[in-house]
């Protein structure tokens, strides 16, 4: 078993939208060419280097100290027009993506394209806008870049306290052309204690699936929105589309941003899901238990692959996490060997026949079980123990509500 506790700065992320004029949007773009340039130009070296010379270059420590000799240079002067901490940070995030490269962590990391998802990073910056009634900023106002003309109008939508200190300005344009700005505030809040005393019956675990997205220790099922199923229909007609387009024509650029479209839609869905349902199961428990699942091991299943990569269930474990964390309640992931499924609930006895087909089955003890539902049980009984074990005093209390709203 595995029992999280995050010690963290309290810091908080708003994602807002902003609404760059033509000057800007131009200046924008050649922003993220500029951080683009050095990442495939520092990609580009390290990985020659290991192929001709079998020399590990590392572009946090190797090839920051030659940007700066870059801007001084007539053939790369231009990058001297543009944030040096956007440049710089692209080479830090180069050397994490080679580092979790060699961690087994992710793929090896690629050369970045102008038609995708650009970003640039911003250690300094303005934001300001009007103050609603409780005093928080928030409405339509603006921010400030480096280097940057004028103020970019934005929207921001979600309150934010007066006191946070901005720490850091993420300026991001997806696919569709739609320009994002993640404000990083420094709150200077202290991280909520967690409690010392916890109601057993407060405790809510959930057993991650496919025909049911989340079965909780209570019993209910979350059904699975199977997102991509959903989407399927409509991301093959505008990919078929795409593929009749002429290259470099307008109609292909159309084509291609209404595929874009689809799949963002998608993408917003499953998030959406996510977070709500994650939300809803933070704040109706006092403390919060999940499966540790070998994503990367189930994925291999070719017939199953689709649909496991839709559930992200991953994500959704993350968001748990980090709002139990905010919220100030205990987490636990139980450990991935753990026998959830073919226990039973009432008389601890293991079946070693349950196949996966086996849906429902009866213990020697004459118990009947739903599947999905007894492992939820389980997994909660697992996080009650190491809940225990780690200093709380799980006591009996009320039930909690239902997560059937979510």
């Amino acid at each position: 078993m595995l029992f999280e506790r995050f010690v963290f700065e309290m810091r908080r992320a708003v994602k807002i939208r902003i609404y760059p004029d033509a000057a800007q949007q131009a200046q924008l773009t050649d922003q993220w060419g500029a951080v683009r340039f050095v990442w495939n130009k520092a990609l580009h070296a390290m990985s020659h280097q290991w192929r001709v010379h079998g020399r590990s270059l590392d572009p946090k420590h190797d090839l920051k100290k030659l940007l700066k000799i870059a801007k001084a240079s007539r053939r790369y002067g231009w990058l001297a027009e543009h944030d040096s901490m956007a440049l710089q940070q692209a080479l830090i995030n180069l050397g994490k993506a080679r580092r979790a490269f060699f961690e087994k962590r992710a793929r090896y990391p690629r050369f970045k394209s102008r038609h995708g998802r650009q970003s640039s990073y911003h250690c300094s910056g303005r934001i300001a806008c009007g103050m609603d009634d409780s005093g928080h900023l928030k409405g339509n106002g603006w921010i400030t870049l480096p280097k940057m003309p004028g103020r970019i109008r934005a929207n921001i939508h979600r309150p934010i306290e007066a006191a946070w200190g901005l720490k850091s300005i993420t300026v991001t344009r997806s696919k569709t052309g739609k320009v994002f700005a993640t404000l990083l505030f420094e709150t200077g809040e202290a991280a909520p204690d967690l409690p010392k005393v916890i109601d057993e019956d407060a405790v809510l675990a959930g057993d991650l699936g496919l025909a049911s997205y989340m079965v909780t220790s209570r019993g209910e099922k979350i059904a699975n929105p199977r997102h991509v199923a959903r989407a399927a229909k409509k991301v093959s007609r505008r990919q078929k589309a795409l593929s009749r387009k002429k290259k470099g024509s307008s109609n292909r650029a159309k084509a291609r941003h209404s595929l874009a479209r689809a799949h963002e839609d998608l993408v917003n869905a499953r998030s959406d899901f996510q977070h709500k349902l994650s939300r809803a199961m933070v704040d109706e428990s006092q403390a919060t238990g999940l499966e540790t699942l070998r994503v990367k091991n189930m994925m291999k299943n070719r017939r199953l692959a689709r649909a496991i990569g839709d559930a992200g269930w991953s994500a959704f474990a993350g968001q748990v996490a980090y709002k139990a964390a905010w919220s100030g309640k205990p987490h636990v992931r139980i450990d991935p060997w753990a026998p959830s499924t073919k226990l039973c609930a009432c008389c601890g006895v293991r079946n070693d026949s349950l196949a996966l087909k086996d849906r429902v089955w009866t213990c020697v003890c004459g118990a009947h079980h739903d599947r999905d539902i007894n492992a939820a049980i389980n997994i909660r009984q697992m996080a009650i123990t190491e809940l225990r074990a780690t200093g709380y005093s799980v006591r009996r209390g009320n039930a909690g509500t239902s997560l059937e709203a979510a």
